[in-house]
């Protein structure tokens, strides 16, 4: 399962996605993000779906590979839809059992949840996946900068942001290798009761962390032994433009965003 999880991952392909200024992706992943929140009847969430549906399209990334980061997140995906299914008050009752009841909205909201949170996690891992670490540091770094008049190290914290998302697929390989020698050596992991399986992970967690603070201190020395000063008067070997693809997709944010408003107009107004 460790291995399913692909958000910090970067995909080499050559696509339209791919060939985007960082500065667009992260403006339309913000966009998306707020499209996907607006969304609230059938209409809305299949032009959200067809809207995901040609990202993954052009990012020629496999959809098997974007779904596949679906698989780690089955477990709050279920407890959401629970949450939702049972504490809904509202709506005609389906079932009750005991202090548990089902309504009609209940099954609703929590079917309308998980395909948001879905949709949500194919769309936000797309940025990653079509945009590589140092990109994705320098359009967080130029998209912070105007804060810097308000004493705000937005270099700085594109570097830790850029960092923290590269070292998650490192974190998750160590994970499985700890796992599997620890598994080898008659560690047993799947039986007992939940306390029982909390105490089995401690040999996991111990040598995990002390390895995530190897590796800091391993990258920090790096950046010393550099020369590395933060933002203060440094340059970028690629300076970044925005081009006719960019425009492009900012004319489609642009459109997609107008597009759900006329539908959430329609709606209210009884036309849909």
């Amino acid at each position: 399962m460790l291995r399913d999880i692909t958000l910090g991952q970067y995909y080499n392909t050559s696509s339209p996605l791919h060939e985007m200024d960082p500065r667009t992706k992260i403006i339309g992943v913000i966009v998306y993000m707020a499209v996907l929140f607006m969304a609230s009847s059938l209409w809305e969430y299949m032009l959200a779906a067809l809207f995901t549906a040609f990202l993954i399209k052009i990012s020629k990334v496999p959809l098997g590979f974007i779904t596949r980061g679906l698989k780690p997140l089955a477990v709050i995906m279920c407890f959401t839809l629970a949450l939702n299914l049972f504490m809904t008050g509202t709506g005609n009752e389906l079932f009750r059992w005991w202090i548990f009841r089902i309504t009609d909205d209940g099954i609703v909201l929590a079917v309308k949840m998980a395909v948001r949170l879905v949709f949500l996690v194919m769309g936000t891992s797309l940025l990653t996946l079509t945009t590589s670490p140092i990109a994705l540091t320098g359009g967080i770094e130029r998209l912070l900068s105007p804060l810097r008049r308000f004493g705000v190290p937005s270099h700085e914290i594109a570097m830790m942001m850029s960092i923290a998302l590269r070292f998650i697929p490192t974190l998750m390989e160590e994970t499985d290798k700890i796992i599997k020698a620890q598994t080898s050596r008659g560690a047993d992991f799947e039986s007992g009761n939940l306390i029982q399986r909390v105490k089995a992970m401690v040999p996991i967690l111990v040598p995990l962390f002390v390895g995530a603070f190897r590796r800091a201190e391993e990258l920090a020395m790096a950046m010393e032994c550099r020369c590395y000063n933060g933002g203060e008067g440094r340059t970028s070997l690629r300076e970044l433009k925005f081009r006719r693809v960019d425009a492009m997709a900012l004319t489609a944010g642009i459109l997609l965003v107008s597009a759900m408003t006329a539908l959430k107009l329609l709606k209210n107004g009884g036309l849909i």
